[in-house]
């Protein structure tokens, strides 16, 4: 998998990218790219340093929708506007991190069991499509706290946690089906 340190793109007062690793401007496309290929970045505002990444994949994901590339269902848009309306619609943020963070355990159980009991995750492009696969739940998950495999050291507490987000998300489950 690609290096996993955080590439640093700062954003001049033109609106123009730069790499700061390669020297060159980027793109959108291009940043998206980095992302695709496994490695997280920061976008910072060279006058103000202001943390502008959030705002920039919002965006990237914006002009992927805009291309008719339907990034999240109509209805997910739709209940993410509302949790914005709605008092208390902070947990929002909490409910989707918890949700990437066990389909993640999810496809890496899936994948392990994959490698014991198929012999074809030995063909050229299998730990391509697996990278690419890690690289973008990483990718949608970024800026939401640390990762379910960053927190593998306490795999107690973790488990614990687990157990209290699947509580968490049943209520949340609840709640959201009384809403008219």
């Amino acid at each position: 998998m690609a290096n996993q340190d955080v590439l640093q793109i700062k954003r001049y007062a033109s609106r123009r990218l730069y790499n700061t690793e390669t020297s060159d401007y980027v793109t959108l496309e291009d940043i998206a790219k980095i992302i695709r290929d496994g490695r997280e970045v920061q976008i910072i505002d060279l006058k103000s340093g202001d943390d502008l990444t959030r705002q920039y994949l919002l965006q990237i994901i914006a002009e992927h929708e805009s291309r008719g590339e339907n990034v999240l269902p109509i209805n997910v848009l739709n209940d993410l506007v509302r949790s914005y309306m709605l008092p208390g619609g902070g947990f929002m943020p909490q409910f989707l991190q918890s949700s990437f963070e066990m389909f993640r355990e999810s496809q890496n159980k899936i994948i392990e069991n994959m490698e014991k009991m198929n012999p074809m995750v030995n063909l050229p492009g299998f730990e391509a499509l697996r990278a690419q696969q890690e690289a973008f739940l990483k990718a949608v998950t970024a800026g939401w706290g640390p990762s379910f495999s960053d927190s593998t050291s306490d795999a107690d507490n973790s488990n614990d946690d687990i157990e209290t987000m699947k509580k968490q998300v049943a209520e949340l489950q609840e709640k959201l089906s009384k809403l008219p």
